[in-house]
């Protein structure tokens, strides 16, 4: 072997792990030089606009993310945005509304029905205005899952799928996903578990749509349900609770204990029941064929005769 092959192929792209590794490194860089202009700009907005208490840690780092994406594109790759499925036709809105929905539903549905067990138990909050502490968890949660979203499941799943195809890339970057969360409050082998099976439903949505901007409304609708919606925890951090919140009141297996709602098997159900939906429409749009005109199924098609040889 020689010494170039060990960082290109025989095509003389450079290889999967040196990519990675320039990723982290630029997405490092990023961050410190977000945290210097970033960071100051969204503190100075939230100021003039008069919310208070809310940290700009997700916007830098949101920001990195972007940059770091950007940068290994353009210099690195010379590729363009729909490579991480950033393109224009992935931000459209219906693949933004049905993200959103499906992310909602698939945590909604569990913590409706542990409600209605009673093994999540309605209880008094904190005093003051659910609208006001709606608008603050929301500046934190929407930059926070666009930025685990362009981490794991932007561009270095573009890297090992290009390397490995989708189900191993997949699974390496949920794998990677959980481990990011394991010096959360809470954590254990189940939760970080469970934090997993999320990472291969949000990339399931990345799969069966093709965008990125889809998996990061379903990451955001998710937490937010929890956060916004019940006021129960997220991976095992309480946001504010005005007025009312939605405490564990059975076991920890349905409920996900100090974890929040996500740590259950209601909630691995939810994500299940996800992907199936998400995979039969995938599968029925390889069926239609060219002549369904959605835009993806050219795409589809080929990736389908690639995937099967």
């Amino acid at each position: 072997m020689s010494g170039r092959s060990i960082f290109a192929s025989s095509s003389g792209a450079l290889r999967a792990p040196w990519r990675i590794i320039i990723f982290v490194a630029a997405a490092l860089a990023s961050y410190l030089v977000c945290a210097t202009i970033v960071g100051p700009i969204v503190t100075g907005a939230f100021d003039l606009a008069g919310v208070h208490g809310v940290s700009n840690e997700a916007w830098v780092s949101a920001a990195a993310m972007l940059l770091a994406t950007a940068f290994c594109l353009q210099w690195v790759d010379k590729r363009s945005w729909r490579t991480v499925w950033l393109d224009a036709a992935a931000a459209r809105p219906k693949w933004l509304a049905s993200g959103f929905a499906l992310g909602a539903l698939a945590i909604g549905v569990p913590i409706v029905a542990l409600v209605g067990s009673g093994w999540l138990r309605y209880t008094g909050g904190v005093p003051g205005s659910w609208w006001a502490a709606c608008v603050r968890v929301s500046l934190v949660l929407v930059p926070a899952a666009l930025a685990e979203e362009l981490l794991t499941r932007g561009y270095i799943l573009s890297v090992l799928k290009d390397s490995w195809g989708w189900m191993w890339a997949i699974a390496a970057t949920s794998v990677g996903f959980g481990l990011l969360h394991i010096q959360n409050d809470g954590a254990g082998a189940w939760p970080v578990a469970l934090v997993t099976l999320a990472g291969v439903f949000l990339a399931a949505v990345v799969y069966a749509t093709r965008s990125l901007y889809a998996a990061w409304m379903a990451h955001f609708a998710w937490n937010w349900t929890m956060a916004a919606v019940f006021h129960a925890a997220v991976s095992g951090y309480a946001f504010e609770s005005p007025r009312y919140r939605y405490v564990d009141a059975g076991p920890d297996w349905a409920t996900g204990g100090d974890w929040g709602p996500e740590g259950g098997l209601p909630a691995a159900a939810g994500m299940a029941g996800g992907m199936v939906l998400l995979l039969s429409r995938r599968g029925a749009r390889w069926a239609r064929g060219p002549a369904s005109g959605d835009g993806t199924t050219d795409e589809s098609t080929n990736e389908r005769h690639e995937e099967n040889g």
